[in-house]
C-alpha cells in the first residue's frame, strides 16, 4: 500500500465521527474507530464489511514501512510501537500486533497541542505536584486513561514558571513541548535509546533537573528511577495499577524478597504523589476523569514502610487527607455527580465502593430535595402493640 493511500484511509476514518480517540483494524470487522469509549464502523466506498488477514497485515506493513528494528521486534515479540504522522492532520501512537496468526493494529490519536491544568480541568493539587523539586511521582491506570495528557499538562506547568533541563523516555514521543522557560530533550524508544534503562542511565549524566519515564516496565528501571529521584531529581513516571496500595505492591512484587525491607525505605523516602486515574462516560458524550491522589505523609511512609493493615490502610489514609488535597476515587466520583458531569447510574458503575457512592448520591439529592428513595405512601401504624377489643 502506497502512502498516499494509507493516508486516504487514515484521514477518512479520523472524519467519520467527532472526538475520534483510537482508529482500530481487526480481521474479520470493518474499519472502526473509537469515539466516546466506543467502536464505531467506519463508511467506505467501496466498503469493508470483513477486513482480510491480507487486508489488516498489508495496513499493518505499511505503517512499519519496512523499519528492520520493527520487524525484528513484531516477529521476535509478537507486537510493536511506534509513532506516525498525518501531515498537518494529527500523530498517532501505533501498536501493530499478531492475533490467531493475523495482524491487527491499533492507532491512538495524539493532540498536537499541550493543553493546561485549566483547560482539563484538573485538581488543584496538580500545581502542587509542579511545585515539587524533587522525588518520585507516579500516575496510574489502565490503558488510555489520560495519564500522558495529565503528565503533559504538568511539565508545561513546569515549562511555563522553570527554567530547568527536562528529558523525557517516551514509547512514542506523544506530546510535542516547545522551549519555553524550561529546555526540552524528548526521546523515543528505539530511536533515540535501546531500553528504558538505559535511556534513563543515560539521563542521569546530562544534567538533567526532571525526567520523565514513559513506564516503570521491569525491575531495572524502578531501580535507577529511584536512585535519581534519590539524588535529587524530580522523577514522574506511570504504572498499569488501578489504586494506590497496588501501585505500591507492583513496585515491591519486582523485587526478590530479601530486598523488600529495603525497597521499602527507599520508596518511602522518594514517594511524593500517586494519582491513579479512570476515564468515566460524561453525560451528553464524551468522557470525564475521575482521580485518587495520594501525597506523602508521615503516616504514608509509616504504611509504606511496614504495609497495610486493619486500621492503616491508603484509602483510611487518603480519606482523612482530604484538607490536604487528597481524594478517593469515590469521593471524586460524587463530586462529579454533583456537579451533573455524570448519571447515577455510572457513578455506581465505576464506584470502588458502592456503598460509599449511594450515600453521597443521596446526600447529593437530600441536598436538592430530590427523594431518595422510590417508597412513597408510608404512614404509621396508630394501632400497633395496643390490645384489640374482643367481641
Amino acid at each position: 500500500m502506497r502512502k498516499q493511500e494509507l493516508d486516504y484511509l487514515l484521514n477518512k476514518m479520523l472524519d467519520s465521527q467527532d472526538e475520534v480517540s483510537d482508529l482500530n483494524i481487526t480481521v474479520g470487522k470493518p474499519f472502526q474507530v473509537e469515539s466516546a469509549g466506543e467502536l464505531k464502523t467506519v463508511d467506505l466506498e467501496p466498503a469493508f464489511p470483513k477486513l482480510t488477514p491480507f487486508q489488516s497485515e498489508t495496513f499493518a506493513l505499511s505503517l512499519i514501512d519496512r523499519d528492520r528494528r520493527l520487524t525484528e521486534i513484531l516477529i521476535k515479540q509478537g507486537s510493536c510501537d511506534m509513532s506516525y504522522e498525518l501531515p498537518g492532520k494529527a500523530r498517532f501512537r501505533v501498536n501493530v500486533f499478531s492475533q490467531r496468526g493475523n495482524y491487527s493494529t491499533v492507532l491512538r490519536k495524539l493532540e498536537t497541542r499541550v493543553p493546561t491544568c485549566q483547560e482539563m480541568n484538573l485538581p488543584e493539587v496538580f500545581l502542587d505536584i509542579a511545585e515539587e523539586r524533587n522525588g518520585l511521582v507516579l500516575f496510574t491506570g489502565a490503558t488510555g486513561t489520560g495519564k500522558t495528557t495529565s503528565l503533559a499538562t504538568i511539565l508545561n506547568e513546569i515549562n511555563e514558571q522553570r527554567s530547568v533541563h527536562i528529558i523525557t523516555l517516551e514509547d512514542p514521543v506523544e506530546f510535542q513541548h516547545t522551549h519555553k522557560e524550561a529546555t526540552f530533550n524528548q526521546r523515543e524508544l528505539g530511536i533515540d535509546f535501546s531500553s528504558f534503562a538505559t535511556g534513563l542511565r543515560s539521563a542521569l549524566r546530562e544534567a538533567p533537573k526532571v525526567i520523565l519515564v514513559g513506564e516503570m516496565r521491569d525491575r531495572e528501571t524502578v531501580e535507577i528511577g529511584m536512585s535519581a529521584a534519590e539524588t535529587g531529581h524530580l522523577v514522574f513516571t506511570t504504572l498499569h495499577t488501578s489504586d494506590a496500595g497496588q501501585t505500591i505492591n507492583r513496585i515491591l512484587g519486582m523485587f526478590s524478597t530479601e530486598e523488600e525491607h529495603q525497597v521499602r525505605v527507599r520508596l518511602a523516602d522518594t514517594i511524593r504523589w500517586i494519582v491513579c486515574q479512570r476515564l468515566l462516560p460524561k453525560v451528553g458524550g464524551g468522557r470525564v476523569a475521575a482521580f485518587e491522589i495520594l501525597k506523602t505523609n508521615l503516616r504514608v511512609k509509616d504504611t509504606i514502610l511496614n504495609g497495610e493493615t486493619e486500621g492503616r490502610t491508603f484509602q483510611e489514609i487518603i480519606d482523612a487527607g482530604t484538607a490536604f488535597g487528597m481524594t478517593t476515587f469515590d469521593g471524586y466520583i460524587i463530586e462529579l455527580y454533583k456537579d451533573g458531569l455524570i448519571t447515577e447510574e455510572t457513578a455506581l458503575a465505576y464506584a470502588s465502593v458502592k456503598g460509599v457512592v449511594g450515600r453521597g448520591i443521596d446526600s447529593v439529592k437530600s441536598s436538592r430535595g430530590e427523594a431518595t428513595s422510590d417508597i412513597s405512601k408510608l404512614e404509621i401504624d396508630r394501632e400497633y402493640g395496643k390490645k384489640r377489643k374482643k367481641w
